[in-house]
């Protein structure tokens, strides 16, 4: 039996399309919470399900090669909203991650063919795919369904 590598508690959030645990890494005022609640909101407009894991604070442990991911105990089922606050909302209580979106920094864009070496992410032993996106782009969001889709049929 693989014994469980934490990794402890990183800056992002994770959520859960379909089937599919995400996480979104990135600078603070990146747009993590926000592009979270448009993903979430897109999904559930198709019918699909779609929650949060964790917003901000998330937990990540190795367990026999998969990279789980569990909110934060003091943040558990809450997200922030610019302008709005911290809004309560229904939770996932952990996930098995899939892939990785780093979100740039304001006034960054991704590469328009990026790097071999920069499409996968190593994090508590587990690699997992990954995409650069700016969350503050036009199609950010339509643009992440579509790497979700493409790392499903891959």
């Amino acid at each position: 039996m693989t014994p469980p590598q934490a990794s402890g508690y990183v800056h992002a959030t994770a959520l859960v399309l379909g089937e599919f645990g995400l996480l979104l890494r990135g600078p603070s005022g990146a747009g993590k919470s926000a592009l979270s609640i448009q993903l979430v909101a897109d999904w559930r407009a198709r019918g699909a399900f779609a929650a949060l894991v964790g917003d901000d604070r998330v937990a990540l442990e190795a367990r026999h090669g998969r990279l789980i991911a569990r909110p934060h105990p003091s943040i558990r089922g809450m997200i922030e909203a610019r302008g709005l606050g911290l809004m309560r909302v229904a939770f996932e209580p952990a996930c098995v991650l899939r892939a990785v979106v780093d979100l740039l920094a304001s006034g960054e864009s991704p590469k328009r063919y990026p790097d071999a070496d920069e499409a996968t992410t190593r994090l508590s032993g587990v690699t997992l795919p990954r995409m650069f996106e700016n969350a503050a782009n036009v199609g950010a969001a339509a643009r992440i369904a579509a790497y979700i889709q493409y790392v499903v049929t891959n």
